[in-house]
């Protein structure tokens, strides 16, 4: 009696790691390769969206330190910063 319970606490032990893991959910999802493509396709379109709005975040920080910069009137810096603003603004009033 003692070896079935051992075996029963294990068997329960793993039913429950497998659980947790969420293998029945997964399995399903692999099932259903269309529900499986519309998932990836709306985790990429946020990842994309993300990534866009991240990287413009982080260019006008950028570009506004640079300002920044350039109204200390830094020698030699002050002007190269001016020149690379200057060439941006150009680039952004063509669009």
């Amino acid at each position: 009696m003692e070896k079935k319970d051992v075996i029963h606490k294990q068997l329960e032990k793993l039913v429950r790691h497998l659980e947790s893991l969420r293998i029945a959910e997964y399995m399903e999802l692999l099932e259903r390769p269309g529900k499986l493509i519309l998932i990836n396709l709306i985790a990429g379109l946020a990842r994309g969206l993300g990534i866009a709005i991240g990287a413009t975040v982080i260019f006008a920080l950028v570009l506004n330190l640079l300002h920044q910069i350039i109204l200390l009137n830094i020698p030699g810096i002050g002007d190269f910063v001016a020149e690379i603003v200057h060439i941006v603004e150009v680039k952004n009033n063509k669009f």
